[in-house]
């Protein structure tokens, strides 16, 4: 059914490409550039299924077109563009070398010495900005300050540091010596941090004394301790006085001292699938997976991804609201590659209110602005207009990912942002650091959907024996690679756990892990992860539409919904609905409107055998809702193998389903 609530019928479109503009955007002059020089047989260049049907129906001729086109710096250059095509083991441009920093920093358009590289805010109202001269120092500074603590290619530096120019500086500076990047957020939980950087065995940690979050100030020193004693294989740690500038913590050099002496900025040519950096899984039932993606795979596909598919270009601004433990601020960072300034933002985007980001936006004349779905949401209860207090006619695009958008979300995106706003509403993950789906220049902007699948993705919507499906929810499947896909994951020397992870179901494919519905426009709507379905009847449909529904209440704040039926009964046991009430709501006041707008929104099949009031929802560090670990614990299964309490935002919040366990409440017992 379509996003409008009829079956068959089209949505309404939101937004349609400006016919006085759209012929001057990069994908239209790549779509006429490879018609021109590559054998595409694409006679429209506003065309863009013909253009993503070339892109997968030659993923070879198409990414080689794009490396030149994106202009690609091979140190030296590829024997071919596909060694193998096979997944996984696919080989990109086998013999090539580059650099990531090289890419991010040499001269060019948007790059020139003058231009702002950097803007950076926090909450606090400390703010700078940067330049890409001063970039280049710090980094060429940076880089000398790792060569003198041993740091050589392939080497770990990990950072605790929220996102800032130092993370940024040392980031570019371990990329352009060929060392393995990682990084969390420091607001995440000791344990959580150990899980993640004891695995990869750094040589260099980089951390900030504290951070502000909320208006209130965090010293992190004493966790350093603690997480230094960890990682025994760290030789020297650099501490950023980020909150006071006296701060000091022994047996550290200070972040002043690190970048003191001159440095030479170079940058150290390797493989095109050299480790740039290790992203991580979340890590809700063991030990998180390192995710390692490659230099070259980065780079193209980040090219790719902002300047084809967002028209980010020299000069323009470049925002999304992320912090180092989420692969948006790899995805934000690659604003660089393409001449982009890039807006760092740490702290609350609700400190003092949820305006703050949007004057952010105003104030910097942000062209791609980019939040999570729940933030949109948010400033929809919060019935807040920001068109009408700030000035967002800069504003081109409005990027949302982190869960599905829902239908109101992209009315009120329309209402309170703008209609000249294309919204692009994306999918993908850490997996790939890079959206599957998402929008185009060239493609309206329909309620409700993902506009496209991106270039050189090949989405599918499987059923279980492989065949497409239009129109009706299926796996989410990609069947040629994509060059950002992990060259491995940490500690997995034979590919046992990568195979597991997405090819066991599909041999030779890519199964995300997503439920999607293909439409026949070329656009998708994404209903939630296939392995926390809820399958009423014999009606499979994804957890995204229920909870568009439940929290479309101004009485509930969050949900989770838990479906029992797959734990391993023959019988279809109970479908859960767990509920965070606003403090003057209660659940007799709300339960039979919510029954009501479930039972005629979705189907009888899925009104909830229970309502269930609870103090949060347990999310991972990076938000997303723990409905598998929840599924697991409801069926038994050891709590301590079904989530890693270190892997939660808010550990306690797994509590009330203990207790339902333990009180033998599961399945109306």
């Amino acid at each position: 059914m379509d996003p409008s609530g009829v079956a068959g019928a089209e949505p309404s479109i939101l937004w349609r490409p400006d016919p006085s503009t759209v012929r001057d955007t990069a994908i239209v002059r790549f779509a006429r550039w490879a018609a021109t020089c590559r054998d595409t047989r694409i006679t429209d260049e506003l065309d863009y299924r013909a253009l993503h049907a070339w892109s997968v129906r030659d993923p070879e001729g198409f990414w080689s077109a794009a490396a030149e086109f994106l202009g690609v710096m091979f140190r030296d250059p590829p024997q071919r563009t596909l060694g193998s095509a096979q997944m996984p083991g696919t080989q990109w441009f086998p013999g090539s070398t580059l650099n990531y920093a090289e890419h991010a920093l040499t001269a060019a358009p948007g790059r020139d010495d003058a231009d702002t590289a950097v803007e950076f805010v926090r909450e606090d109202g400390v703010e700078r900005t940067v330049s890409y001269a001063e970039l280049r120092d710090l980094v060429g500074r940076a880089r000398t300050g790792l060569i003198a603590a041993g740091v050589g290619r392939g080497d770990r530096v990990v950072a605790l540091a929220p996102n800032c120019v130092e993370t940024l500086v040392m980031f570019l500076a371990s990329a352009s010596l060929g060392a393995v990047w990682s990084s969390c957020s420091p607001d995440f939980g000791t344990r959580a941090v150990i899980d993640r950087f004891a695995q990869i065995e750094p040589t260099v940690l980089l951390a900030v004394d504290g951070y502000c979050y909320g208006g209130r100030r965090f010293d992190i020193r004493d966790r350093l301790e603690t997480l230094r004693g960890n990682l025994p294989t760290v030789t020297t740690t650099v501490l950023v006085p980020y909150l006071d500038p006296a701060a000091e913590l022994s047996g550290s050099i200070g972040w002043a001292d690190f970048i003191a002496a001159d440095g030479t900025l170079d940058f150290d040519p390797v493989p095109f699938d050299h480790p740039l950096w290790v992203l991580y899984s979340s890590g809700t039932t063991g030990l998180p997976k390192g995710i390692v993606q490659g230099h070259g795979g980065i780079v193209l596909e980040h090219l790719k991804a902002l300047r084809l598919q967002s028209d980010l270009g020299p000069g323009d601004r470049f925002f999304w609201f992320t912090t180092t433990g989420w692969m948006m601020w790899n995805y934000l960072v690659g604003g660089l590659l393409v001449g982009a300034t890039i807006v760092l933002f740490d702290g609350s985007p609700g400190h003092p209110d949820l305006n703050v980001l949007w004057e952010l936006a105003a104030r910097h004349r942000v062209r791609l602005f980019g939040v999570s779905a729940p933030f949109v949401h948010s400033c929809m209860d919060a019935g807040i207009s920001p068109r009408e207090h700030h000035d967002l006619s800069s504003m081109r695009a409005l990027g949302s990912t982190g869960s599905p958008l829902s239908v109101k979300g992209f009315r009120w995106i329309g209402e309170h942002v703008g209609e000249h706003v294309q919204i692009c509403s994306v999918s993908g993950g850490t997996d790939v650091c890079t959206a599957f789906l998402g929008a185009a220049p060239t493609v309206p902007v329909w309620l409700g959907e993902l506009s496209c699948a991106a270039l050189g993705a090949d989405v599918h919507s499987f059923d279980e024996d492989g065949a497409d499906l239009r129109g009706e929810v299926g796996e989410l499947v990609l069947t040629q690679p994509m060059p950002s896909m992990p060259v491995m994951f940490w500690n997995d020397p034979d590919g046992t756990r990568l195979r597991a992870a997405y090819f066991e179901d599909y041999p030779g494919r890519w199964r995300h892990g997503d439920w999607v519905v293909a439409t026949e426009r070329g656009s998708f709507v994404i209903q939630g992860r296939s392995d926390s379905t809820l399958n009423r009847g014999g009606v499979r449909m994804g957890t995204a539409d229920f909870y568009a529904v439940v929290e479309g209440f101004a009485e509930v704040l969050d949900s989770l919904v838990i479906d029992t039926t797959e734990l391993g009964d023959d019988a279809e046991g109970e479908l859960l609905c767990f509920v965070v009430l606003a403090p003057s709501a209660s659940l007799a006041d709300v339960e039979a409107a919510l029954r009501t707008a479930l039972r005629r929104e979705l189907s009888p099949r899925h009104v909830p055998d229970r309502f269930i009031a609870i103090d949060a929802v347990p999310k991972t560090l990076s938000g997303k809702k723990c409905e598998v670990p929840v599924k697991k614990i409801l069926a038994g299964a050891d709590p301590e193998k079904a989530v890693s309490r270190e892997a939660l935002q808010d550990p306690d919040a797994i509590a009330p389903f203990l207790a339902m366990v333990t009180k033998g409440t599961v399945d109306g017992r």
